[in-house]
């Protein structure tokens, strides 16, 4: 496995920081990876700092795609003091590499690629790779693979994203709501006579979190809604006319952000039958919807009994974070399983890392899937 090592190695020392760094550095060096062993691969240029990768490998049963996604980018390096190692720097120490991406996604990109360029003869059904760039942050990557029409027809992808090597068969959702919250001002002393945008919407918001809360499921727990941030207000002794409140909701499936938008407006037109002079807006500034896949779907069927066979328990599991599943399939007409060697409690933190046999395993597995 020494060459599945040094792929790892290698992309996790090509900068690629969300914001900061060339992402499109990583998709050119996977896309000259797959060429070395003749398989047909291009860079997707976005702009100077996004780009993706597509490659393609035929199948022997015509008319079947699967599509395998991972993302290019990783998360800032936070406080380089809290590291023990530079993040930017692989370091290898007790079966594990640390750097940053290391767990989130570098480990399952790596070994994609690797068992993609490593297969003995063609697979089962043919595999379409595509690496995305900015999925930490906006989706750009796999956004842009939608509008352009790169991604090939299949009802079924895989993606990459640290699972521990379980199944990954349910992702919660994510919505950040703005609310634009309008109220009246006052004098501080006479406060009867305005309307407080602050705390109506934090009234309003309160009681969306109560709606949201309601759902839940045994792979995923509760859904959960928090506000992250709040702006409003004149003066210390001025009733606040104005207020900006910006929620981070997180949706299981069932709970669309349909739903949240209709509680959110039916809660305003409440609180203004009481208080003439109250209005508000809602404006969506991330929309990901929640994903499930079935435990019989013959790809996570094939997968568990694969993960039995080389010692893993086929433990199945839920993501609570967002990926670019949401956005690769806006309609919810795909069934997507979520598979990685790297730990999700390592992800976006100091000394991140990824256990290189788990890595190895995980090369073994998908190759064998793959047959």
């Amino acid at each position: 496995m020494k060459e599945a090592r040094k792929l790892l190695m290698t992309i996790l020392e090509i900068p690629s920081v969300n914001s900061k760094d060339d992402e499109g550095a990583v998709a050119e060096y996977l896309a000259e990876y797959f060429q070395r062993y003749q398989i047909p691969a291009e860079v997707q240029r976005l702009d100077t700092t996004h780009a993706n990768v597509v490659a393609f490998i035929p199948g022997r049963e015509e008319g079947k795609t699967v599509i395998w996604n991972g993302h290019l980018d990783t998360v800032p390096y936070g406080n380089i003091a809290e590291w023990s190692s530079m993040p930017g720097k692989v370091m290898e120490k007790d079966g594990r590499l640390y750097a940053r991406g290391a767990s989130d996604m570098k480990s399952g990109l790596a070994a994609m690629v690797y068992a993609l360029t490593h297969i003995d003869g063609k697979p089962r059904c043919s595999i379409q790779f595509i690496g995305t760039c900015d999925e930490e942050k906006n989706g750009l990557g796999a956004s842009e693979i939608i509008r352009s029409a790169k991604m090939r027809n299949s009802d079924s992808i895989l993606i990459g994203e640290p699972t521990g090597m379980k199944l990954g068969i349910a992702q919660k959702g994510c919505l950040w709501l703005e609310m634009n919250i309008k109220g009246k001002t006052s004098h501080g002393a006479y406060p009867q006579e305005g309307i407080s945008a602050i705390h109506q919407g934090i009234a309003i918001a309160e009681k969306v979190k109560q709606f949201v809360e309601q759902f839940s499921s045994d792979m995923l727990g509760a859904s959960t809604a928090q506000i992250t941030m709040i702006q409003g207000g004149v003066a210390m002794n001025m009733t606040a006319d104005e207020c900006v409140i910006r929620m981070d909701i997180r949706m299981v499936p069932g709970l669309t952000t349909e739903m949240v938008l209709q509680t959110a407006a039916q809660v305003l037109k409440e609180e203004q039958k009481t208080r003439d002079g109250l209005d508000g807006e809602f404006t969506v500034l991330n929309d990901r919807r929640a994903i499930e896949i079935s435990k019989e779907h013959p790809m996570t069927a094939e997968l568990r009994s694969l993960l039995k066979k080389h010692g893993y328990a086929g433990n199945y599991t839920g993501i609570n974070f967002f990926t670019d599943a949401s956005v690769l399939d806006r309609e919810g007409e795909k069934n997507i399983l979520l598979f990685g060697p790297g730990d999700a409690s390592m992800a976006h933190k100091p000394n991140e890392y990824v256990e290189l046999e788990k890595y190895y395993d995980a090369i073994q597995i998908l190759t064998e899937l793959i047959q």
